[in-house]
Formats: C-alpha cells, sequence, structure tokens
C-alpha cells in the first residue's frame, strides 16, 4: 500500500512516522520549506506531550523544549496556579517549543524512520477516479523563494491523508467546505524579548484589560519561550459579538501595553511581526473519511472549542489513521480494505465527539459577557472548581478513570450527544447548541 500525505505539520509529520515504523511507503509532500514558521502559542499540554513520547521523540531542554507545570490562570485581579494533573495516561508536564523547532524536528523524525518528505511541493487538488475515489493529488513545484518555478508533478497512491491545515486545498478541491454550524476563532501572536522567557507556567488570562483596565474580548496568553523571548497572543471565538470586527493585532498592542512594564512586553521589544491564524474548531470540515482520502487534524476542524489546543488532536489523529492504515493494508480485498479505513471516521467522533459537543456549549457561553463574568466571579475563588476546569477544557482524564473528577467528566459527555463527523446530510444540527438540546 503506497500512502500519500498532504502537509508536514504535527500531524503529517506523526502519520509518516508510524506508517513508516509500519513499513508502509509514504510520501509527505510539503508546501514549503523547513524551517519555516507557523501562527501558534507553541505551547503543548500533556496531551500533546503523550503524542511526543510515542513518537519516541526526545525532548531535551539542551535542543530548545522547555518543560513547564501546569495553568497559571489571571482574572478579576485574581491568579490561580493549576499544577498539571498526576494521571496514568498522560504525563504530569507540558512543553513549550516554537513551531520554528518543533515541525522540522517531527519532519526529521519521520524520514529517520523511513517516511520520504520532499519540500517546496505546493498541493493544487486531489485526483479522483472516474467513481470519485481519490487517487492521488497534482502539485506546483516552487524555489528558493517559494514561487512557483512552471513545473506541476501528480502522485497516485492508494489512500490520502490531508493534514494541510485549515485551509486544506486537498478537500476544498473535493467540494469539502467549512461548516458555518461549528465554532470558528481566530488567534494573534508575537514574541517579545522578556525577563519572562523562563517561566514555568503556561499563563492565560481569562479577562483581557487595556492600559486604563477596560475590558477587551477574547483571552490571551503568555508562554515563556526560555531562549529569551515569550509567546505573547490573544484569540477570539466567532460566540462573541465582536467577532470578525477588530483589528486584532491593535487589541494585542491595547493589552500588552497595559502590563508591567518590567514584563518588557512593549514596540521595542517586539521580535518580528504580529501574525494571525485561523482556528478551525470542533469538527467544522466533514466528512473526515471519503474513499481514498482521509482528513487530519486542522483539515477536519479538530481543534477543542474549549481552549483552542489543536496540536494534541492532530497527532493523535494521525496516529489514529495510521493504525487504520495498516489495518487496510493487511486486509485480503478492496472491499475489506475500504472497511478499515471507513471506520476511521467513527472512532474519531467517539473519542472527541462529545467534548467537543461540551466545548461547543461551552464557546457560546463564553461570547455572552456576563454569564462569563459570573462564571469567573464564582470559579476564580475557588481553586478546587479551577482544577476540575482546567482538567475538562484540556481534555485530561484517565480513560475508564476511577477518580471523582474523571467519573464527572465522564459523565458529563455522556449526557450530550457526540459531535458529528459525517456529511452535512447526516449531521442535521442546530447553529447554535444549548445546555438544555445539543443535536448531533
Amino acid at each position: 500500500m503506497k500512502v500519500l500525505i498532504v502537509g508536514a505539520g504535527p500531524a503529517g509529520s506523526t502519520a509518516a512516522y508510524h506508517l513508516a515504523r509500519a513499513g508502509i511507503e509514504v510520501t509527505v509532500l510539503e508546501k514549503t520549506a523547513f524551517p519555516r514558521e507557523k501562527v501558534c502559542g507553541d505551547g503543548l499540554t500533556p496531551r500533546a506531550v503523550r503524542e511526543i513520547q510515542k513518537l519516541g521523540l526526545p525532548h531535551e531542554e539542551a535542543e530548545g523544549w522547555r518543560r513547564n507545570k501546569g495553568l497559571r490562570l489571571k482574572a478579576g485581579g485574581r491568579t490561580v496556579e493549576v499544577p498539571w494533573p498526576e494521571l496514568s495516561d498522560f504525563p504530569d508536564y507540558g512543553l513549550i517549543r516554537t513551531r520554528l523547532g518543533f515541525d522540522e524536528a517531527l519532519a526529521r523524525h519521520a524520514q529517520a524512520a523511513g517516511a520520504v518528505v520532499l519540500e517546496r511541493h505546493s498541493v493544487n487538488a486531489a485526483v479522483a477516479d472516474v467513481t470519485g475515489r481519490v487517487t492521488g493529488v497534482t502539485t506546483a513545484l516552487l524555489d528558493d523563494a517559494g514561487k512557483k518555478t512552471g513545473e506541476s508533478r501528480t502522485f497516485s497512491a492508494d489512500v490520502v491523508l490531508a493534514a494541510d491545515g485549515n485551509s486544506t486545498r486537498t478537500a476544498v478541491s473535493l467540494g469539502l467546505h467549512k461548516r458555518d454550524d461549528r465554532p470558528l476563532g481566530v488567534a494573534y501572536r508575537t514574541y517579545f524579548t522578556s525577563p519572562r522567557h523562563q517561566d514555568d507556567w503556561m499563563e492565560g488570562w481569562l479577562e483581557l484589560p487595556d492600559r486604563n483596565g477596560n475590558p477587551l474580548p477574547g483571552y490571551g496568553w503568555v508562554f515563556g519561550v526560555g531562549d529569551g523571548t515569550s509567546n505573547v497572543g490573544l484569540g477570539i471565538l466567532n460566540s462573541s459579538k465582536e467577532f470578525g470586527k477588530l483589528d486584532y493585532r491593535q487589541v494585542l498592542r491595547d493589552w500588552t501595553a497595559g502590563m508591567p512594564a518590567e514584563w518588557g512586553f512593549t514596540p521595542e521589544n517586539q521580535v518580528g511581526e504580529i501574525r494571525g491564524a485561523a482556528l478551525p474548531m470542533g469538527f467544522n470540515r466533514t466528512p473526515h473519511y471519503s474513499p481514498g482520502l482521509l482528513l487530519l487534524g486542522d483539515a477536519g476542524g479538530m481543534v477543542s472549542p474549549f481552549n483552542g489546543e489543536g496540536i494534541s488532536y492532530a497527532m493523535e489523529s494521525a496516529r489514529f489513521a495510521a493504525e487504520f492504515i495498516d489495518r487496510a493494508a493487511g486486509a485480503n480485498s478492496t472491499l475489506a480494505a475500504d472497511h478499515a479505513l471507513s471506520s476511521y471516521s467513527g472512532y474519531i467522533r467517539d473519542q472527541w465527539g462529545s467534548h467537543f459537543t461540551l466545548g461547543r456549549v461551552f464557546a457560546q457561553l463564553i461570547g455572552k459577557p456576563a454569564i462569563m463574568k459570573l462564571a469567573l466571579r464564582t470559579g476564580m475563588p475557588v481553586p478546587l472548581l479551577m482544577r476540575f476546569v482546567v482538567r475538562m477544557m484540556a481534555n485530561l482524564t484517565d480513560n475508564g478513570g476511577r477518580g471523582f473528577e474523571d467519573r464527572v467528566l465522564a459523565l458529563l459527555e455522556k449526557l450530550v450527544p457526540a459531535t458529528t463527523n459525517q456529511g452535512r446530510s447526516a449531521a442535521n444540527e442546530q447553529h447554535s447548541p444549548s445546555i438544555v438540546s445539543v443535536k448531533q
């Protein structure tokens, strides 16, 4: 079996590694050349660290990886530090690593396992046969400056994995457009040289004040990179009435202008421009399986509506896809192979569908300022409650765990239907889910 992967980000490179280790012929097409930047908070929760461990990828501090203890939450003049929980299924630490180094480390790790990674190959569209089955992709070759050379190549494969992010030309070329009945966020970030670069906590701001203390929409983060800089950014969901109406770069400037001067988050200390990207949440592109094609990570909208985390779900979806492809490779007929591949979609839904449904409710609620303020006034003074909230938002529970928090979170997910990742006709969903009734 031959597998073609579009995109060498966390999803694509993770899938490539697992497939190569399974002895499956795999080629990755990456439109840029490493090293390259991606807009991201650079924060990896224990859920993502688990995937790094499963890859056997070294992540020592000397190589640019920085460990952190947990989340420091700030709101309403209060600060609460919540350590990552001690669980059987997840490590008890997170990591900070810039995407400039993280993505290349993953791609080279996949290459070392036997995957072929072709850089400067920009995919234009998927190729399908007369039955509609995806059989490959067409690409434009780029030069060292990232410009098209005029050359093109067509690649064929038994299975294509779309791991080309939110814009996913692969899926869009087949008519798989993003859904407007799912949450969407945007994130903007930049770097500052700062004495806070060695902070041991991932800091989340649940309220954003400007220099005069007036509230700004969205949430923010301050992550110490450990290289002399801090990653400072903000996100906002489309459930907010301000979504799409603001200059988010200016919002970031107004927020950092109100921070203590000794932190160094000033224009003269800014490293690089303020850059933004969309956060495709809650399975906002479906179906995740079509004959010959699987969607991974952001290409399938696998970003959590709770916290904007996408890297862990991208890497997990990649590992799951590799497992189903490995089963399909051992099938004794095309029909049996297709059946094995089609099971990927249902498995993804079983893993995160209910969690994402709860996240969609959460996204609707925090888009209402009055509800958000009430929740913060109630929750921030109660550290025990905030620990529970962090575990829920980061999706950190032991499978079958007997702890109180594990049981409560499992019950909550049982009370709501799983968000579907089938096509729109199968979904029949409302645009705005509510706590009382959430359709699939």
